[in-house]
């Protein structure tokens, strides 16, 4: 996992996992990442190789082309192939960018 943390921190936005400490205020842009599923490999019995379900969620006031850039490319560097969604969160008054991608253990 640390190579995936170092991809996260390559990004230059604040990032926690699944969310910020409660009272913390965070300025956005800011990233929170989640690996909520395993998507692992077996044979024989035993799992052959390791894979992670990674959620990347890029949270902005307003559309933020150059956030979004800073995550692509550092998910382009480590040639991470991704799927992206956006959604706008009324309640939050953010947009939400979602990549979604595995993530080799």
């Amino acid at each position: 996992m640390d190579e995936l943390l170092t991809m996260i921190g390559e990004m230059g936005i604040q990032f926690s996992y699944d969310h910020f400490a409660e009272g913390e205020v965070i300025d956005p842009p800011f990233i929170c990442y989640l690996i909520p599923q395993s998507d692992n490999f077996s044979a024989d019995g035993t799992v052959y190789f390791h894979a992670n379900e990674v959620h990347i969620e890029l949270y902005t006031d307003k559309k933020d082309l150059a956030s979004e850039h800073a995550v692509e490319a550092a998910l382009d560097g480590h040639e991470v192939f991704y799927n992206k969604y956006e959604l706008w969160i009324d309640s939050e008054k953010l947009f939400q960018v979602l990549y979604i991608f595995d993530w080799r253990a």
